[in-house]
C-alpha cells in the first residue's frame, strides 16, 4: 500500500515533528496531498461534508479511482445513488467503473433504497450491512473504502444518540478492516454547521469541507481541512474545479514558493524604442503588465510582443478573451504580423474563448495544461480585464497569483494588459490592485492637447533594472507603434488631468532644481 509520510518539504508547508508517526495514503487527486501534506491518514475515517453541489460523490468516487490507477482495490457503499446511476455519471469523468468492476479491481454495496421499499425506524441492521462491506472488503482484498452518503442512514433511526452510535460502529468496523475510508456527509449551509445533523464529524477522525459558494451571481468551489487528528495539514479554504475526464482538481496556492530562478537574459519586446526605454529590453522571465483605456495599443503591443519572439525564434502562446481569432488574425496582418502562418509553422498558438465559458480555476488548469504541451517560451493574455468579471476579488487574484507563479517557474515571459477604468487613467493601475505581482508596468495613457486626443507611453515599474523615466508620446499606423520624444510641456498625464504648463514656468521649476 502506498503512503506518505508528511514532511516539511518548503512547499508552503509547515515542519512536520518527527514524533508524528501517523503515515498517510496518498490520495492522487490532483493538489489534495499538497495541502493535507502527504495526503489523508492512512487506515483513518475521513468525513468529507459539504452542500449540494459540492462534489462529494465526485470526491468518493475519484478517491477510488486514483487507488485503483497505483494498484490499490476499492469498495464504494452506496446509500442514494443506484450502482448503475453511479455508473453512468462517472464515465463523463472518464473512469469506467464497470471495466474495473470486471477486473475485480472495484466492488460495490448497493444499500440504496429501492421501489416502494417500507423502513420502520428501529428495524435498520447495521450489522448485516457491515457484514456486507467486510465481504465485499475481502473479496477484491481493498485498500480503500468510500461511503456515501451517511445522511441516508438518518432516515433509518429517529433518535441521534442511536445513529451517533451506528456511525461510529461503522468508523470503528472501517478501522477494524485496515482500509482507508472517506465517508460524505450533507450540510444545510455553506458556513455553519458542519453537517447536517451534528454528530458526523464527532465519529470520524478526520473532517474535509467542501463548499459551492456563491459570490456576486459566480459560483466557486473551495475545499478545506477541518482537522486532522494526529497530523499536520494546510489551514483555510483553497479552490479547486471539476474537470471532464479529469475529476476534481485542487488549486494550492499554499504550494506556491518564491524559489524560482532569475535570468539576466533580455528579450525584446518587439518594439526597438521601448526596449530601449527599458534599459534593453525584458528579463526572460518577467510578468509584465500593459494597462491602459481602452483604444490605447495594448492589444497591439501584444502583437508586437509576439513578434519579438518570433524574430528570435522562439514559440508564443496568445490567450484572448476578449476578440475573436478572426478579429485578431486580421488586426496583426494590418501590422504586418502574419498569425496564421505563424500558426502553421507551430511558432504560435491563439486561444479566443469569452471569460463566462469556464470559471477562473477552469481556466487556470487549462492554461497550465496549454503552457505544459505547447512549451512556450512567451506568454500573452488579452485581457486580464475581461477575466475580472467573471470572478470575485478574492478568486482573480488567487488566478492571477497560480498563473503567474507558474509560467515564472517555467521561465517564460508573460505580458498580461489591463483596461484602466476610466478613460483618462487614475490613481489605481488597475482595477484590482494586481501590480505588486508584476516585474514591469507600462502605461498607456490618452492626453488632450489643444482639443487633440494624443497617446503617451511611460516605464513605470522595472525590477532589477535601471529604466526610462520619462513620458513619451507615440502613433500607431499600418507598421505598427512609433514611440516619440518626450512630453515636455505637459504634467498630469498619469493622474488623469493633464495641463499645459507656460514656458515661463517650465525655466522657473528647472531653475529652483538647478540652485539645489
Amino acid at each position: 500500500m502506498k503512503s506518505n509520510q508528511p514532511k516539511g518539504n518548503g512547499a508552503g508547508a509547515a515542519v512536520v515533528p518527527s514524533v508524528n508517526s501517523i503515515g498517510k495514503l496518498a490520495t492522487g487527486i490532483p493538489g489534495l496531498d499538497l495541502i493535507t501534506e502527504g495526503g489523508l491518514p492512512q487506515q483513518r475515517t475521513t468525513l468529507v461534508t459539504g452542500s449540494a453541489g459540492s462534489a462529494k460523490t465526485v470526491f468518493a468516487v475519484q478517491f477510488l479511482a486514483e487507488g485503483i490507477k497505483e494498484g490499490e482495490r476499492g469498495v464504494f457503499v452506496t446509500f442514494e445513488e443506484s450502482p448503475k446511476d453511479i455508473r453512468a455519471n462517472m464515465k463523463g469523468l472518464g473512469w469506467d467503473i464497470e471495466a474495473w468492476e470486471a477486473e475485480k479491481k472495484w466492488a460495490f454495496v448497493d444499500a440504496s433504497p429501492q421501489p416502494e421499499e417500507v423502513v420502520v425506524a428501529g428495524s435498520y441492521d447495521l450489522g448485516a450491512l457491515l457484514a456486507r462491506i467486510e465481504n465485499a472488503v475481502n473479496k477484491v482484498k481493498a485498500q480503500r473504502v468510500a461511503v456515501d452518503s451517511l445522511g441516508a442512514i438518518f432516515t433509518q433511526f429517529s433518535e441521534p444518540a442511536v445513529v451517533r452510535r451506528e456511525l461510529f460502529r461503522i468508523a470503528t468496523a472501517l478501522k477494524g478492516m485496515n482500509v482507508t475510508s472517506v465517508m460524505t456527509a450533507e450540510r444545510n449551509e455553506e458556513y455553519g454547521e458542519i453537517s447536517r445533523y451534528g454528530v458526523e464529524e464527532f465519529v470520524a477522525d478526520n473532517v474535509i469541507i467542501l463548499r459551492n459558494i456563491l459570490e456576486d451571481e459566480k459560483r466557486r468551489r473551495t475545499i478545506e481541512t477541518l482537522k486532522f487528528r494526529g497530523t499536520h495539514h494546510q489551514k483555510g479554504e483553497y479552490p479547486f474545479t471539476v474537470i471532464p475526464g479529469e475529476g476534481i482538481i485542487v488549486i494550492p496556492l499554499s504550494a506556491i514558493e518564491l524559489k524560482q530562478k532569475s535570468s539576466d537574459v533580455r528579450i525584446s519586446s518587439g518594439n526597438v524604442e521601448l526596449d530601449k526605454m527599458c534599459g534593453g529590453g525584458f528579463f526572460r522571465d518577467s510578468i509584465i503588465l500593459v494597462t491602459g483605456a481602452t483604444g490605447c495599443g495594448k492589444t497591439l503591443m501584444t502583437t508586437e510582443f509576439i513578434a519579438g519572439g518570433l524574430a528570435e525564434g522562439e514559440r508564443s502562446l496568445l490567450l484572448a478573451f476578449e476578440e475573436s481569432r478572426d478579429q485578431l488574425f486580421r488586426n496583426a496582418t494590418g501590422w504586418g504580423v502574419d498569425f496564421d502562418d505563424l500558426e502553421k509553422k507551430g511558432k504560435l498558438k491563439v486561444i479566443s474563448v469569452y471569460p463566462e465559458s469556464a470559471g477562473l480555476e477552469d481556466h487556470l488548469v487549462r492554461i497550465k495544461k496549454l503552457v505544459e504541451e505547447f512549451k512556450p517560451h512567451r506568454l500573452a493574455v488579452d485581457s486580464l480585464s475581461a477575466l475580472e468579471r467573471v470572478a470575485s476579488l478574492k478568486g482573480y487574484r488567487e488566478f492571477v497569483i497560480g498563473l503567474t507563479s507558474f509560467i515564472k517557474h517555467h521561465e517564460i515571459g508573460g505580458l498580461f494588459t489591463a483596461t484602466t477604468p476610466t478613460l483618462m487613467g487614475g490613481s489605481s493601475v488597475t482595477e484590482a490592485h494586481i501590480s505588486t505581482i508584476t516585474d514591469s508596468i507600462i502605461l498607456l495613457r490618452y492626453v488632450e492637447m489643444l482639443g487633440e486626443m494624443r497617446r503617451g507611453i511611460t516605464v513605470l515599474k522595472m525590477r532589477g533594472s535601471m529604466h526610462d523615466k520619462e513620458i513619451r508620446e507615440f502613433t500607431i499606423d499600418q507598421k505598427g507603434m512609433h514611440i516619440g520624444k518626450a512630453f515636455r510641456n505637459v504634467t498630469g498625464i498619469l493622474s488623469g488631468f493633464p495641463q499645459q504648463v507656460q514656458v515661463e514656468e517650465l525655466a522657473r521649476v528647472s531653475g529652483m532644481f538647478e540652485a539645489r
